[in-house]
C-alpha cells in the first residue's frame, strides 16, 4: 500500500523590482565607497590615455619624451592598480596628446 505524498504548499512569486540597498549604498556603509571610485576614476583615465596613444599611433617612449619624463614613470602612470599617480601626472600626459582632462562636480 502506497502512502499518499503530504501536498506541497505553492512558493510566493519572488518580488520584482529592487531587494535591499544598492551596491554604491552598501560601499558607503563600510567605508569604501570614495577609494574604491577614485581608483575606478584613475583607471579609466589610464585606459583612455592608452587608447589616445594608440590612435595616434604614439609610442609609450614618445609620449614620455614629449612629458619631460621617464619611461619608467609613464609605465607607472598606465599601471591602472598604480593609485599613487597625482591628477596633475595625468593631466599632463593628456595635454602632451593634445587632449585635457574635465572633472567637474557633480
Amino acid at each position: 500500500m502506497s502512502k499518499a505524498k503530504p501536498a506541497m504548499k505553492a512558493q510566493p512569486e519572488p518580488a520584482r523590482g529592487r531587494i535591499g540597498s544598492s551596491f554604491d549604498a552598501f560601499m558607503k556603509e563600510t567605508g569604501d565607497y570614495e577609494a574604491v571610485k577614485s581608483t575606478a576614476l584613475k583607471r579609466v583615465l589610464a585606459w583612455q590615455i592608452g587608447q589616445e596613444m594608440k590612435s595616434q599611433g604614439v609610442t609609450k617612449t614618445e609620449l614620455a619624451a614629449r612629458m619631460e619624463t621617464s619611461r619608467s614613470q609613464l609605465d607607472r602612470l598606465l599601471d591602472p592598480t598604480n593609485d599613487e599617480v597625482m591628477l596633475s601626472t595625468l593631466a599632463r600626459a593628456a595635454e602632451a596628446l593634445g587632449r585635457e582632462i574635465k572633472l567637474e562636480l557633480a
